[in-house]
């Protein structure tokens, strides 16, 4: 049968609708994007059919789409060349789509014995997804004093938006961050915004049923800050060391970076950045006082500002190149006196501590201290004032020490000489002659009276003769001093033997003394026995 021939009773029976439909098509919509195809399948399986027409109604009229039977395929006019209808299945394909072609496609298969089937499914064309841009109400903003209002518009059919930071979706509070939906557009607010709101970059998301497009990403600038202002180090040394390697750093967290100022016991300083080095406070001419400095963080967008914690410290200079001065001439004890000063060449020492001999010096009577304790005055001299004198000169930074020798002469003191006042004949005799003295005493001997030529400390006679009796005088000089010291030593020179014959006073007692200790206990024991033993009476 030709299909040319029998089209306009098939559309007319298609129109009436002769039978009650049955499952043929699946539930719609179908989607489909303009300009590409689409196919509307059947479910039935290679039905026995006579005619299979396809009818599209775009809600105003009603147009036949094409007929199929099992000798052929019928497009009607307005869809040649954009139709195809698959003879096996009914499946009805559409090429090159338009907004027309938008509507409600039914299906009518009509078997050998009239029995009809029909079906009906709804097609929508919908417009590409296309041209998403956000546009903002501003880009730069002011942390909490800022409103900022994010629309996002984009082209298409069905359109549904997201926001997105990365592959993470921006949820609304519904009260700081609120969503408004539109057909073709999105709009994201948020009151009061904070730098945590939006901190990378964000994207707007169109989609449909088909197709999704993000928009180029938006970057939020928010102005905040300087908040908190830290100095680094926060506690520095109460004293620092003049020259040192030191510097105090300012932070605070700012966008954009804040500018910075520091203040010297509040008085602003010629010096900006985030750096205030050791340098530049030295420059100050500030004195070894404890001052007090501070950062304050300026930022220009925000018109904020914040100070932070003072941190406190003084600079000193190190003490180097101390030295003692002291007298110059010769010291004599009983008649000098010596001043002793300390000074060092530079730093500014803050305690001055005197040592003599490694041991701690304080005022007596013979020795007084300047105020300051940087000069001591000892008068008169003594022999005991020799010795090592330390000036130790200390401020928080360090300690520096210089020392002086004093040299203080006196003497001779009196003169001594140990030998033996008797001796025998040819025996070797030794006097020692000594004077506490400084310098060392010089020696000269006298022998009864005539000087002799020895002038050493020792007078040495090597075998003694009858003619060495007599009295011999030791002579102790000091130079410096110009003092003299003497002493006597009475020499005896006897036969051999002679030291022997008899015994000196000393032991003739100590015997005597033995001799009367042992009669008294004699009679002492007398006594004891004659009390001890009965006597008869002679009655």
């Amino acid at each position: 049968m030709d299909v040319l021939s029998v089209t306009p009773l098939l559309l007319l029976l298609s129109f009436l609708g002769c039978c009650a439909g049955q499952n043929v098509l699946p539930d719609g919509p179908v989607d489909a994007i303009l300009g590409k195809s689409v196919t509307l399948k059947t479910l039935v399986d290679k039905p026995v059919y006579v005619f299979i027409i396809w009818n599209h109604n775009d809600g105003s009229e009603q147009t036949h789409v094409a007929t199929a039977s099992p000798s052929g395929v019928k497009v009607n006019d307005p869809y040649t060349g954009r139709v195809t209808v698959n003879q096996t299945n009914g499946y009805l394909h559409l090429e090159g789509l338009l907004a027309s072609d938008n509507g409600d496609y039914s299906i009518n298969i009509i078997a050998n014995d009239g029995t009809t089937i029909t079906g009906e499914i709804h097609l929508r064309v919908l417009e590409p997804v296309s041209t998403v841009v956000i546009t903002p109400s501003l880009t730069e903003a002011t942390e909490h004093n800022s409103t900022v209002v994010l629309s996002c518009a984009a082209k298409g059919s069905y359109l549904k938006f997201a926001w997105l930071m990365g592959t993470k979706a921006i949820v609304a509070d519904g009260k700081r961050i609120t969503l408004k939906e539109e057909t073709l557009s999105s709009t994201l607010t948020i009151t009061g915004v904070l730098r945590t709101d939006l901190p990378t970059p964000v994207t707007c998301n169109a989609t449909n049923n088909l197709e999704s497009q993000n928009s180029a990403p938006f970057s939020l600038i928010v102005h905040y800050g300087p908040d908190a202002v830290s100095i680094t180090p926060p506690n520095p040394p109460k004293f620092l060391r003049s020259k040192s390697n030191f510097s105090l750093s300012c932070a605070s967290p700012s966008s954009p970076p804040a500018t910075f100022s520091w203040y010297q016991n509040q008085q602003l300083l010629e010096v900006t950045g985030p750096v205030l080095t050791l340098e530049a406070i030295e420059a100050l001419k500030l004195d070894s006082a404890v001052v007090n400095f501070t950062c304050r963080a300026s930022n220009a967008k925000t018109q904020r500002a914040d100070s932070s914690p003072a941190v406190s410290f003084a600079v000193m200079e190190a003490i180097s190149g101390a030295e003692v001065s002291g007298p110059t001439s010769v010291l004599l004890a009983g008649n000098s006196s010596a001043n002793l000063s300390c000074r060092a060449a530079s730093g500014q020492a803050q305690s001055v501590r005197w040592e003599q001999d490694g041991v701690a010096v304080s005022s007596a009577a013979r020795r007084s201290f300047s105020p300051d304790m940087s000069s001591m005055l000892i008068s008169p001299l003594q022999k005991e004032d020799t010795g090592e004198f330390t000036c130790l000169l200390t401020n928080p930074i360090n300690t520096d020490s210089a020392s002086y020798r004093l040299l203080v002469n006196y003497g001779p003191e009196a003169a001594q000489v140990i030998g033996d006042p008797a001796v025998e004949v040819d025996t070797n005799v030794v006097l020692t002659c000594s004077a506490a003295s400084v310098p060392p005493a010089n020696f000269t001997w006298k022998f009864n009276g005539t000087k002799t030529d020895v002038k050493t400390a020792q007078y040495q006679i090597e075998a003694a003769r009858y003619k060495n009796t007599g009295m011999y005088m030791c002579e102790a000089h000091n130079a410096v001093t110009g003092k003299t010291s003497t002493y006597t030593h009475t020499l005896s020179v006897k036969e051999e033997g002679a030291l022997d014959e008899g015994l000196s006073d000393g032991a003739i007692a100590g015997i005597v003394i033995a001799v009367l200790i042992a009669l008294g206990a004699a009679i002492a024991l007398l006594f004891f026995c004659r009390q001890r033993v009965p006597v008869e009476s002679p009655y």
